[in-house]
């Protein structure tokens, strides 16, 4: 005998199709995290990417919540036993990675996620995703951009780089900006609730898309 909870007809993953991975990248400062937060927060079907990083915690940051913080000699073991989908220095000193479990394992239970990650990252992602059939059929990348005035103005107002470290991203930002035509889509950022509601839209586009696939 079969469970009504078990049938397709209730099962709410199998209602919404095959599960997606929108991977949200853009200058630091620009709100991609604070999106990522957001989508976890008010849409339960998602979970969050947690990621991987030599660099210290920031105040407030929870290990295993924000990142995975770790070492630069575990860092090391991870990378050579193969762990990670992608991983890249960046802002010269740090390396930032994604373990291959925070993504392949989730999708293959059905979950939707999302994750913020650099535009290095999401080019390793999309040269796994050539030969990682899982990936390339819930992968949506979206590319957040924000003019340079608002950009200094929102890392000085999160109040947690010097600004030496601010004159380093947005060098970095400069860069990254240029690889937005790459991206599936690109949010303009104004207002934290019309980027949301921007990402929103973008999600219910991925999904159709992808069922389709």
């Amino acid at each position: 005998m079969s469970s009504a909870a078990n049938s397709p007809a209730t099962d709410p993953a199998a209602a919404r199709g095959a599960p997606v991975l929108i991977v949200i990248a853009g200058p630091a400062g620009s709100g991609k995290s604070t999106l990522c937060d957001r989508v976890v927060h008010e849409r339960p079907e998602f979970g969050r990417v947690v990621t991987a990083t030599t660099r210290a915690p920031r105040a407030g940051e929870i290990d295993g919540a924000h990142y995975h913080f770790l070492t630069p000699a575990v860092f090391d073991a991870r990378v050579a036993a193969g762990d990670f989908l992608e991983w890249a220095w960046v802002h010269g000193d740090r390396r930032y990675g994604t373990p291959k479990s925070s993504v392949l394992e989730p999708l293959a239970a059905g979950h939707d996620l999302v994750m913020s990650i650099d535009v290095q990252g999401v080019d390793s992602l999309r040269r796994v995703a050539a030969t990682e059939a899982r990936l390339r059929q819930s992968m949506t990348t979206v590319f957040i951009i924000v003019d340079h005035e608002r950009l200094v103005e929102r890392m000085r107002g999160r109040a947690k780089d010097h600004e030496d470290e601010i004159a380093l991203r947005m060098a970095t930002a400069e860069g990254e900006l240029r690889e937005a035509a790459k991206f599936d889509f690109v949010i303009e950022s104004r207002t934290r609730d019309e980027d949301f509601a921007e990402l929103l839209r973008i999600v219910g586009i991925a999904r159709q898309r992808h069922a389709r696939e």
